[in-house]
């Protein structure tokens, strides 16, 4: 199968996606609890399976034609009111985000062409059963919308095994998805940089322990940045040029995968954010579990996915994951840049490991 290169309609679709992060991030940063995590996760999922659908899409089909074209910018320009219905998605614009979900849904299975519009596939279980559910559930009060939208999201996730002997038939270009769902994170990234940023640069007085902070922070997401690129990118393309079913590998690696690396980028960078608004004062809870806990999900999630390609353990990456995990106790103790210093000490130290195995091995 010849290499499939990425459109610039794709990455012209993708600058949706840069927004919609930082919508669902500002939502996260309003309620660092768990509750407020679960909020931004079911709206975050939509969005994102919004995205895997176009992709996946973009993938099986030429859409490097002008027909395609004008569905992928129909796509985006619903992808765009789903984000602009975040802040207000849990009131005053849940109507907005799911009646634009399930229009994107609706367009998305118009352009896949007639052989898809009655075909039981993910497409058409959001067109006729979690979109019209999270749109009916929008006129009702809160506590049946988030129950319904709850539902619906597991549900939404839950359609690649479900019809997984459907998405068997479906021939996938491996160069092409890898690199697309590594665009995802470096978008992720980008959110990450901007929470870093946003504050400093909105601070009166740019102080010494503000912009030590900022340094730190950028390490870390620099850090995080070369736990993916530097050894996980290749080794996703390798295990889809060589994956007997790839139709598996792109549902529980790629899918569900990249899913909870993105998660964790995005709690991981409201702590960042919440660190160099007050780089000497002692973090909430709240927030130290989204920081840590986001680097512990991000790193842990390595182990599952290099299991699932490999059936290898990532020993250096889940110590990393438990290191993290168990300083999450420790850090509300500390000032802020304290804390985010130990954990980019952990993160980085992952990396030199990993580096000097390599280097002295030749495999990981």
């Amino acid at each position: 199968m010849p290499e499939k290169p990425v459109t610039w309609a794709e990455l012209f679709f993708d600058l949706v996606f840069v927004f919609a992060v930082t919508e669902v991030s500002s939502l996260l940063r309003e309620d660092v609890s768990w509750a407020g995590l679960g909020r931004a996760l079911v709206v975050f999922v939509p969005i994102y399976w919004a995205w895997v659908g176009t992709t996946i899409h973009a993938n099986t089909t030429n859409v490097d034609t002008s027909f395609e074209r004008i569905g992928i910018f129909a796509t985006g320009l619903c992808s765009l009111f789903m984000a602009l219905a975040v802040p207000g998605a849990y009131g005053s614009r849940a109507v907005l985000f799911a009646a634009a979900f399930l229009l994107l849904r609706v367009v998305s299975l118009f352009f896949s062409g007639p052989q898809q519009s009655f075909a039981f596939g993910p497409m058409s279980i959001a067109v006729f059963i979690t979109g019209p559910a999270r749109l009916i559930s929008a006129f009702f009060p809160y506590p049946i919308l988030i129950t319904v939208w709850a539902i619906a999201a597991v549900l939404d996730l839950a359609t690649p095994i479900l019809t997984r002997r459907r998405l068997l038939s479906m021939r996938f270009h491996p160069g092409h998805l890898p690199e697309r769902f590594g665009t995802f994170i470096i978008i992720a990234l980008g959110e990450s940089i901007v929470a870093i940023g946003a504050p400093a640069a909105t601070s009166a007085h740019l102080t010494v322990d503000v912009l030590v902070a900022v340094a730190i922070a950028f390490v870390l997401a620099a850090a995080l940045w070369w736990v993916y690129y530097v050894f996980a990118a290749s080794a996703i393309r390798h295990a889809m040029l060589t994956a007997s079913v790839r139709t598996d590998l792109v549902r529980e690696v790629l899918s569900y995968g990249h899913l909870a690396f993105l998660t964790g980028i995005i709690a991981a960078a409201v702590g960042m954010a919440a660190v160099v608004a007050h780089p000497t004062h002692r973090l909430e809870i709240g927030v130290v579990g989204l920081l840590f806990g986001g680097c512990a999900l991000y790193l842990a999630t390595f182990g599952y996915t290099r299991w699932r390609m490999f059936h290898r353990i990532s020993i250096y990456r889940l110590a990393g994951a438990a290191v993290a995990v168990f300083l999450i106790p420790l850090a509300v103790y500390v000032p802020a840049v304290a804390a985010l210093g130990a954990l980019t000490a952990v993160v980085v130290g992952v990396n030199v490991t990993e580096h000097l195995v390599v280097r002295r091995r030749g495999s990981m």
